[in-house]
């Protein structure tokens, strides 16, 4: 919902913690103790929408958002694969917009990881300004996670939140990687400096699709005193802190139910020639499908002048767009 607030400016006043809806009160206490930190929370929840919708734009379920709560719909409060991933790219999010603004000097509270630093086995000394993930991730466990440990956290759904917040955070935290850039005279790599920077967002939510296509359905079982979850099916392998895991079998997103948050398959635009969920049979659920005639202008024949510039003519042909029943 942080995401959708394009109505609020920056959140710089306690007052305006209290406004904002979908915040239990542990929530709104942490964002009026930590206010310069919010927005960077807010860009996160932007950013993983918008991560979301792209990884399943060719999916019958597409990361459709709502003017209402949840944006997601009842979609999330569901545990299925979908309320998995929603969790997972949201932690994660926060985690890498926190961590983003902590690099780029925005926070008073954080900077740089200063305990990267001296030489390296590999030959190279760490310098520069590494991703203090460390702090990120601590944010985004304390603020992101509050909500189900509030609950509870022995419930099938809180246990389950929770594991999947934290795969989110994995998926950034094992694809750190080492920038670096070489010194010397005209260009030589005599020496170099290293920094470690978190990967491309598009990598972490490249990771957590792959997570979510693999993710296991699991129970509840008690170890000692402690409940856990376990595979349901009890021939699969046990999932680890990485993997992503649920509970409830997935609507099949063909109808529309707007109670439920599903906006359905009518109208939206499949691949004729595709035999994977984008193709037209899949996509359309068996209804069939639409075929109209649009007329793209494009630029074509494009040639080189000296010096700088590139000329091209407009070029006028129609392509078929199929659209479901």
């Amino acid at each position: 919902y942080l995401a959708k607030l394009s109505s609020v400016g920056s959140i710089s006043e306690e007052e305006t913690c209290e406004k904002l809806k979908g915040l239990i009160q542990r929530q709104v206490q942490m964002c009026k103790r930590n206010l310069e930190v919010m927005d960077s929370v807010r860009r996160g929840a932007q950013l993983a929408i918008e991560e979301c919708q792209y990884q399943f734009r060719n999916r019958r379920w597409n990361c459709s958002t709502l003017d209402t709560l949840p944006v997601f719909g009842k979609v999330v409060t569901q545990g299925t694969r979908e309320a998995a991933f929603v969790y997972a790219i949201s932690s994660a999010g926060v985690a890498f917009a926190v961590t983003r603004a902590c690099s780029s000097g925005e926070l008073d509270k954080c900077g740089c990881d200063r305990t990267v630093q001296g030489g390296s086995p590999q030959g190279f000394q760490w310098s520069g300004c590494s991703d203090n993930i460390a702090y990120g991730v601590a944010f985004s466990q304390s603020f992101v996670d509050v909500r189900e440990r509030s609950k509870g956290a022995s419930s099938n759904r809180a246990l389950m939140n929770l594991h999947n917040n934290e795969a989110g955070r994995k998926a950034i935290l094992n694809n750190m990687r080492v920038e670096c850039k070489c010194h010397g005279v005209s260009g030589s790599c005599e020496f170099k400096t290293c920094w470690k920077a978190m990967p491309p967002f598009r990598k972490v939510g490249n990771v957590l699709k792959e997570k979510f296509d693999g993710a296991t359905e699991v129970e509840q079982s008690e170890v000692g005193s402690t409940k856990v979850l376990v595979p349901k099916n009890s021939q699969f392998k046990p999932h680890t802190d990485e993997d992503l895991v649920y509970l409830d079998s997935s609507p099949d997103f063909c109808d529309h139910d707007l109670k439920n948050g599903v906006l359905g398959t009518s109208g939206r635009q499949c691949n004729k020639t595709s035999k994977a969920i984008d193709g037209c049979e899949l996509m359309c659920c068996g209804r069939g499908f639409h075929t109209d005639e649009v007329e793209v202008v494009e630029r074509c024949s494009c040639k080189f002048h000296w010096c700088c510039s590139v000329k091209c003519k407009p070029c006028q042909r129609l392509v078929e767009i199929h659209t479901c029943r």
